[in-house]
């Protein structure tokens, strides 16, 4: 049974569901777990948090005479996520959400627009793939062709597309996973200040960083199983097959090159050619980001997708990984609950988060289907959070992997791709 209590409450073998409040407000990158160890009861006690959620079934309940002191809670603890949403100008944990900016929500014919464009340059894409395979060369004007047309529905709402590019299916996932790459490197470089060529460059590095798994043997690349370690090997070469491939063809940019061969690249020098810091590009260092981030949010045939809110979380924690600029900028972009993640209310209802704003990135609008208390589908209602007369708010997001809805994804997005 889950039931939220207050921290002051919390004791050792309790199990924790999820954490109060929004996941930038608390040092913890994982939830669900049973509590065991002093160090991680000083954690919880001391990081500002009023609540949580505790499920019973897996762990001890309150008890029965222990009654909150009433002392008052330390100051909260904002770890440099949050730090990095309040750089660029998005609202810090501490302030109440604002009324939205008119036209800045992501609108279900946005959302269809964005769709369209997703089915339309599917072909385009899985047919410079399919070119490159039988060894043709690759079309330049194709190319700047989908990412002006990308470049421009980014321009219009980024997060439209930015949200309907998660959506892909088994057998086009290689190709939708480059319209999303170019998409996001396009949004972001926006967010970094790239304008003219230098942002046009960055949108068709996206588009081909995995031209390279053009030359990859079909077995491998559409393996459903975990890759052997010969596979695996074999599919590491894709950056150095992408750069020889595009070193090939008239007018690509260095920069687009440098994408292809460095999107593996981490700044501690873990990654595929063990470059570090400084070695790697801004272009490089932001296709790092913005492949990882989709790669993680994608259903693949051997795992379930991370709600957005999840991966962003997960990415902050892995030291070492990410240029810290670059991630911040793309926290800001995506926000905290992006369009399509599941949350959990304080009025015990799930919700899927179908428009954000800039100005209320802690309250965006969202529909409510589901009671947690009767544990039935309800009548989906939509709830403007950032709205001054509603009571209800954020209690957590939720990973889609928990539950069976099968339809999730047409709760916000009507017209898939």
């Amino acid at each position: 049974m889950l039931k939220e209590i207050d921290v002051r409450q919390v004791r050792l073998g309790m199990f924790v569901h999820e954490f109060g409040g929004a996941w930038i407000e608390h040092p913890f990158w994982r939830a669900r777990f049973t509590l065991e160890s002093e160090e991680e009861f000083g954690k919880i006690r001391k990081c500002g948090l009023r609540t949580l959620w505790i499920d019973t079934a897996k762990g001890l309940d309150v008890e029965e005479s222990s009654a909150p002191p009433p002392a008052p809670l330390p100051a909260p603890v904002v770890p440099a996520v949050a730090a990095a949403v309040a750089a660029t100008n998005a609202p810090s944990v501490s302030e109440p959400p604002t009324a939205p900016a008119a036209g800045s929500s992501v609108s279900e014919r946005e959302l269809a627009d964005a769709a369209r464009l997703c089915r339309n340059a599917l072909p385009q894409i899985a047919s410079l793939y399919g070119e490159v395979r039988m060894g043709k060369a690759i079309d330049p004007k194709l190319c700047d062709g989908l990412v002006d047309a990308i470049a421009d529905s980014a321009t219009r709402n980024p997060s439209a597309l930015i949200s309907v590019v998660r959506l892909k299916r088994r057998d086009e996932y290689t190709f939708m996973h480059s319209m999303a790459v170019c998409a996001l490197m396009i949004s972001l470089g926006r967010q970094l200040g790239l304008r003219g060529r230098d942002l046009s460059n960055a949108g068709l590095g996206g588009l081909l960083h995995d031209i390279g798994k053009a030359q990859v043997p079909l077995e491998i690349l559409n393996k459903p199983d975990k890759l052997t370690a010969e596979e695996f090997d074999a599919m590491r070469q894709h950056p150095q097959l992408g750069e020889s491939l595009l070193r090939t063809v008239g007018g690509i940019a260095p920069s687009v090159i440098d994408v292809c061969l460095h999107h593996h690249e981490k700044i501690d020098g873990s990654g595929y050619l063990k470059l570090t810091g400084e070695q790697i590009s801004l272009h490089a260092k932001m296709a790092a980001v913005c492949d990882v981030y989709d790669a993680l949010t994608s259903n693949r045939p051997y795992k379930a997708g991370w709600n957005p809110s999840e991966a962003l979380r997960r990415m902050a924690q892995w030291e070492g990984h990410f240029e810290q600029q670059v991630f911040h900028a793309l926290v800001a972009l995506i926000g905290i609950y992006p369009v399509g993640s599941l949350v959990r209310l304080k009025s015990r209802r799930l919700a899927v988060v179908v428009a954000q704003e800039a100005g209320a990135r802690l309250a965006p609008t969202v529909k409510a289907f589901f009671d947690l208390r009767s544990n039935l589908r309800i009548t989906p209602t939509v709830v403007d959070l950032a709205r001054p007369s509603c009571q209800d708010a954020i209690a957590g997001w939720e990973a889609t992997a928990d539950w069976n809805f099968k339809d999730l994804d047409t709760l916000w997005c009507p017209s898939p791709p």
